[in-house]
């Protein structure tokens, strides 16, 4: 799928056309090609039908063209629910992460006129209106700065924050009403959980205060790379920064085993700081958050918009959970996640020892007092099973609150970085530290 400039659709309406004549489309080319099958004497599933080559293309090229909450959400469920989606399907979603159209030079420049004035061009040095990187809500361009800074310019979308509801509610009933997740699984709480994240992201404001508290968290820590902001320069769909130098995070495979687990061992030490002693956590794990510069052995965190702040109650919790499990105590484990709130009063003894038993299983790397080697780990699979297990039966347990969740997509995303690139990480050593 190829990438090219397109305009975005900024009237509701007219996006949930777009939405709706997709959904009929798909239905319609089911129908063309079961009738044709029965035709030559097959008996075709509904399913067959479905993951036709024409079919998932138009549905993946309309999420990148709708943008915003239409292309986060499918992100969200080929990182977070893979498993409840087809292989082709969650193989063509993926791609959404890098493969977004970007807005023509036309509408782009009207997007930064209304935010930052007609002349924002005398702000720049110099301005590439070819993105290098295009994301769910906006798009990043290479700058310079009067002084000759090398910048990094977010641009966002027009009409996200609007469409952000209506779209996230649209596509999840398309994925459900053409079979794309089945009718079992419940996926109001994703739904719900994206629009969060959305609103947050989409608040450049709200982003750019939180870079400037990162940086100075993390002014005595030299391993990490945090850009600066240009205030001039920002406004509320505008975001204008530093540019970090580093490769994709994910490339790290191609370095030696000292420096692979140089990065996954300061990249969680960061998770635990944020928990534990900032109270505040950059709660997306999208590989494409970070950065990795070999010259200078700098970590660059690249992205602020899903920063949750925590609270002294569940930030104790995690810690008193922590030490539980490293400890063997089931009776602490117990009392600590009754104080995050992850039991309902109505739970039966045997779906509590489940929910422990998952807990356990999850903090597998802590559990042993060396080294953990994430890439030869099984650990991913296992929780996978096991969660599935753990939900089968309707309300078997009580859903813990959404500050849990977005820590625990972040654990699961570290897991998963440590596995791409092979880290061993002594988690243990680290979590011991904040004890």
């Amino acid at each position: 799928m190829r990438s090219k400039e397109r305009n975005l659709p900024t009237n509701q309406a007219l996006r949930l056309g777009k939405i709706a004549s997709l959904a009929t489309r798909v239905a319609g080319n089911m129908l063309a090609e079961g009738t044709k099958q029965i035709v030559q004497g097959n008996k075709p599933k509904a399913r067959d039908l479905l993951l036709t080559p024409q079919n998932i293309t138009r549905l993946t090229e309309q999420l990148a063209h709708l943008r915003g909450a239409a292309m986060k959400l499918g992100q969200m469920l080929s990182m977070d629910s893979g498993d409840l989606l087809v292989p082709e399907l969650a193989i063509l979603l993926s791609r959404l992460r890098s493969n977004a159209d970007p807005m023509p030079a036309k509408q782009l420049s009207e997007t930064l006129e209304k935010a930052l004035g007609s002349h924002w061009k005398s702000e720049f040095l110099s301005f590439n209106f070819k993105p290098i990187a295009s994301a769910s809500i906006g798009q990043v361009h290479q700058a310079y700065s009067e002084i000759g800074d090398k910048l990094a310019v977010k641009v966002q979308y027009p009409g996200i924050k609007k469409s952000i509801n209506s779209d996230i509610n649209n596509v999840g009933l398309l994925l459900k009403m053409v079979g794309l997740i089945p009718e079992s699984v419940d996926i109001k709480l994703l739904l719900e959980e994206a629009k969060i994240q959305l609103h947050y992201e989409a608040d450049y404001v709200r982003e750019a205060e939180y870079i400037q508290r990162y940086r100075e968290l993390l002014n005595p820590y030299p391993q990490f790379k945090v850009p600066k902001t240009y205030p001039r320069s920002c406004s509320e769909s505008v975001l204008t920064m530093s540019f970090t130098e580093g490769i994709a995070i994910e490339e790290a495979t191609q370095f030696n085993q000292e420096t692979r687990d140089f990065i996954m061992r300061n990249l969680m030490h960061l998770m635990f700081r944020e928990l534990f002693e900032f109270k505040i956590i950059q709660t997306d794990p999208n590989f494409a958050n970070y950065v990795f510069n070999q010259e200078t052995r700098q970590i660059g965190l690249l992205d602020f918009g899903a920063t949750r702040e925590y609270s002294d109650i569940v930030s104790l919790g995690y810690l008193k959970a922590f030490s539980a499990v490293i400890n063997n105590n089931e009776q602490e484990l117990n009392i600590a996640l009754e104080s995050i709130g992850f039991f309902s009063q109505k739970i039966l003894p045997e779906q509590r020892q489940a929910v422990l038993e998952l807990v356990k299983l999850a903090c597998e790397p802590m559990r042993v007092n060396s080294p953990y080697d994430f890439g030869k780990s099984e650990l991913a699979h296992k929780l996978r099973d096991a969660s599935a297990m753990l939900s089968m039966e309707k309300d078997y347990w009580h859903t813990p609150p959404a500050d849990a969740l977005f820590l625990h997509r972040k654990i699961a995303g570290m897991y998963l970085l440590a596995a791409r690139i092979g880290a061993r990480v002594n988690v243990r050593e680290l979590i011991e530290l904040f004890f």
